[in-house]
């Protein structure tokens, strides 16, 4: 009577659960499986299988950040014109020297004169007249006299000039012209700066789907709450929406990028001394100067006639004059002369331009565009995807002919021990609470629901 008390109640259960579990479903199973005898099969909701999986989202897409390598500068020393090149003339007078110089004012003589000690000569027509006479002119030896019968000579006293000093020029020398005038100088050339402009983000809100919509069996009320009285009770299939999370996402809305200052050249005004005129010479000529000297000039010659000395002459005029070959040496006067040693001149001496060294801040590398990728940022987000749906199947289940009280307390204590049957009685009766933990147990280990399985007895550790 027990016994068939419980397959009773076995049976409406598994018939109860059936039709709470698949009301507005389809049902593909047409037809039933090949069972052996003793089996018993019931239909059973195979649970939709879910995948869990990872997926990076962008939240913040890729950019540029862009810095500034400004650019070096360096004092560099730049030598500047501040008076032009020019020439110092500077006279150099000419150099005189003094000179003693003999001039002859009577020459050497070898001839014939009114006594050995006066040197009054006779004139070759006189002593051609006393060779005629006999007198051994040619080879008269010197220091014999002879008379002489004569007409004197006539002369006269001669001033001549000479050179006393020579012609020489004098310089003077009228210096250089200059005028200061100012002059712009650059001190700092002309550069670019750039400056960054930095890129501009807005904020975004994108819904990441994180689990997709579902349904779901769950328990319910209604007209019908029990079957008789103990097990039965009602399943509703419910749609569980899609789950989304919101996720804030930062965008570029402007690129980051530079843009270029014009810094333009520096200048600095310098007085600087510019050639007006250049240095001038000036020369002036000292003319010769002149000096006189006496000169003894004969203008007449004499008349003569000679007679040898302790000679009677008969007939003519002793003059009183005795006349001898005497030789005589010619006369100088020494004079001083000042004549010109070295001309005068000009020397001429380059000035060299002047410089002035400033420093001068010149670029020596330009400011440089240092972009930096930044990469886009990602975050990680778990979702649920459905890889098969919710189906039913024909599925082998306990049923009058293979479950007894000892199995129903075997399977009590299996669910028990995993934690789903904690209050229920260990009876050996399929009760509400049984059946609560069995369908408990088989949404916890995603295992076909509708009654218990084999599937389920495996997952709990029950032997038949």
């Amino acid at each position: 009577m027990k016994d068939h008390k419980l397959s009773t109640i076995l049976a409406l259960s598994i018939t109860v659960a059936s039709v709470s579990l698949y009301a507005n479903r389809v049902d593909a199973t047409n037809t039933l499986p090949d069972a052996k005898a003793g089996e018993c099969y019931a239909k059973v909701i195979v649970p939709a299988k879910f995948e869990t999986k990872t997926e990076k989202i962008l939240v913040t897409e890729p950019s540029v950040k862009i810095s500034i390598t400004p650019a070096k500068y360096g004092w560099k020393e730049e030598k500047v014109l501040v008076k032009e090149a020019s020439k110092k003339l500077t006279p150099i007078p000419a150099v005189y020297k003094s000179v003693e110089e003999k001039v002859l004012v009577k020459p050497a003589q070898k001839g014939w004169f009114t006594s050995l000690k006066a040197y009054v000569p006779v004139s070759p027509e006189l002593l051609d007249a006393a060779k005629a006479k006999g007198v051994d002119i040619d080879n008269t030896p010197a220091g014999v006299c002879y008379k002489e019968y004569f007409k004197p000579a006539v002369y006269k006293n001669e001033k001549e000039q000479y050179v006393a000093k020579e012609a020489s020029d004098t310089i003077k020398i009228v210096p250089a012209e200059y005028k200061w005038v100012e002059k712009k100088i650059l001190v700092k050339e002309a550069s670019k700066k750039i400056v960054p402009v930095p890129a501009t983000y807005s904020y975004i809100e994108e819904k990441i789907l994180v689990e997709p919509e579902k349904t779901v069996w769950k328990k319910g009320s209604g007209l019908v709450e029990k079957v008789d009285n103990t097990t039965g009770e009602i399943m509703c299939l419910v749609k569980v929406p899609a789950v989304y999370k919101t996720v804030k996402k930062r965008v570029v809305k402007t690129p980051a990028t530079t843009k270029v200052v014009e810094i333009p050249a520096v200048y600095k005004t310098i007085k600087v001394k510019k050639l007006v005129k250049d240095a001038e010479v000036i020369k002036n000529t000292t003319p010769e100067s002149y000096k006189s000297i006496t000169k003894v000039v004969k203008v007449k010659d004499p008349e003569f006639e000679w007679h040898k000395v302790g000679q009677k002459v008969a007939g003519l005029k002793y003059s009183g004059n005795q006349i001898c070959l005497v030789a005589t040496p010619a006369k100088y006067k020494t004079i001083v002369k000042r004549v010109v040693k070295t001309p005068a001149s000009v020397k001429e001496e380059i000035i060299p331009a002047v410089y002035k060294t400033i420093k001068v801040k010149a670029i020596i590398s330009d400011a440089k565009v240092n972009k930096t990728e930044i990469p886009a940022k990602y975050k990680t987000i778990t979702k649920r995807e459905k890889t098969s749906d919710e189906r039913l199947e024909w599925r082998r289940v306990l049923c009058q002919t293979n479950m007894d009280k000892l199995t129903i307390q075997k399977i009590q204590r299996a669910l028990k021990k995993a934690g789903f049957y904690q209050d229920g009685p260990i009876d050996g009766i399929v009760g509400s609470a049984t059946l609560r933990a069995i369908d408990g147990f088989q949404i916890d280990q995603g295992l076909p629901r509708g009654g218990i399985t084999y599937k389920t007895l495996q997952a709990l550790g029950v032997e038949l």
